[in-house]
């Protein structure tokens, strides 16, 4: 799942009060933000985009700040969707981290199809962030095909054949879709 926001803070007199665009890449489930509807754990760059010109590293001293945010669509122009295998994966355990999806950005099904298909399309769970996982139990048959489903719109994308014969960990490889 990576949604993508404007978020801006008013409410520091640091702040400049323009939005700035984040990539979401971890829900941040319990611990300090079991209290908090949203809580945004940003990069020093986008923390300091928010701030007014010349005032980014004393914003960022601030730490926890109220922040607005609205979600918006993912542009990620010239580029298609992409699959960057996780390092630790093997014939038996895929993982994969799903990267330049846009529109609906939140994905609510990742599934794989193997080489022939006469298993039809196996449901990957989701590990963290936008990394999925399939244990498979079998060596898996490449070339493999994947498919997402989006959670808001439900459309569906499938890239074909898109981790070929002689796959490798941690390598990533462009799909045709977008």
């Amino acid at each position: 799942m990576v949604p993508v926001a404007m978020v801006k803070c008013t409410e520091n007199p640091l702040c400049s009060g323009y939005p700035v665009t984040v990539t979401i890449t971890d829900q941040c489930p319990g611990g300090p933000c079991a209290a908090e509807a949203v809580h945004f754990d940003m990069s020093g760059t986008a923390f300091g985009a928010l701030a007014l010109p010349g005032k980014a590293s004393q914003l960022q001293s601030a730490g926890a700040i109220p922040v607005e945010y609205s979600r918006i669509p993912c542009h990620y122009n010239g580029y298609t969707i992409a699959f960057k295998v996780d390092g630790g994966s093997t014939a038996y355990y895929f993982a994969v981290l799903v990267e330049f999806e846009g529109g609906d950005g939140d994905l609510s099904a990742v599934e794989l199809k193997q080489f022939g298909g006469s298993q039809g399309w196996l449901r990957l769970e989701q590990s963290w962030g936008a990394t999925w996982k399939l244990n498979s139990g079998s060596p898996l048959t490449p070339p493999l095909s994947i498919r997402l489903t989006t959670l808001a719109s439900h459309a569906v994308v499938v890239a074909d054949d898109v981790i070929p014969v002689g796959w490798k960990a941690g390598a990533t490889y462009r799909s045709h879709v977008s």
